[in-house]
């Protein structure tokens, strides 16, 4: 179902960062093997050298039992560029 984004949502800074962040981690992850629809996404946000960063992390949904696996990568808040991938072992 589609949905119209309003005026208001639109003027929200954070709502559009991370919208923009969470695109192309997405982009990233298919372009690594990992399907976004398959995994467990968590989005946290932290500083790192003095620039705001959104970690968003891919993790297997079917985690009992499993070790590692994890996708994390890092987007600027400023400009959606990728500042760093991690593969968990």
């Amino acid at each position: 179902m589609a949905a119209t984004l309003t005026a208001e949502v639109l003027q929200d800074d954070i709502a559009v960062s991370l919208a923009r962040a969470i695109a192309t981690a997405n982009k990233r992850a298919r372009e690594l093997g990992v399907d976004a629809l398959q995994s467990l996404i968590t989005v946290t946000q932290h500083v790192s050298n003095g620039i705001a960063l959104w970690r968003i992390n891919y993790a297997p949904k079917d985690y009992i039992g499993r070790r590692g696996g994890d996708l994390i990568i890092d987007v600027d808040t400023r400009n959606a560029g990728i500042k760093q991938v991690l593969r968990g072992q």
